[in-house]
């Protein structure tokens, strides 16, 4: 009974692990804490929905002077908007990122530290 019990722990444990290693979160090192950045892995039909849905609510759009790449930290001074319950429920993968309009290109942003996850062009 006691080598059933044994081999069902070590089966969980090593299912754990598995599920634990399936995930796609990046944790980095930054000064003076840690960063965790996850990766979104957007179909190009997902990425159409978002950019079609955000262009048509005309919101404020940031300054043209502002260099968009991934991994950038967003000035507090630009404001982000929620991304639209439409595309949350098309991409739930988005729901807890923000957006913002950069030069025609929708910019989606981790809110808790304003840096910028994805670019999505037309």
């Amino acid at each position: 009974m006691k080598s059933y019990f044994g081999c069902a722990t070590a089966i969980l444990i090593l299912a754990g692990a598995t599920a634990a290693g399936a995930q796609t979160t990046i944790i980095e090192r930054d000064s003076p804490g840690v960063i965790t950045r996850e990766r979104v892995e957007l179909t190009p039909a997902q990425r159409t929905t978002i950019y079609r849905t955000v262009t048509r609510e005309r919101v404020s759009t940031a300054p043209p002077s502002f260099a968009v790449r991934p991994g950038v930290r967003v000035p507090q001074t630009v404001e982000l908007q929620e991304i639209p319950s439409t595309v949350v429920q098309e991409v739930p993968s988005v729901r807890r990122y923000r957006y913002m309009v950069v030069n025609n290109e929708v910019v989606l942003v981790d809110p808790a530290t304003s840096e910028v996850i994805e670019i999505i062009r037309q």
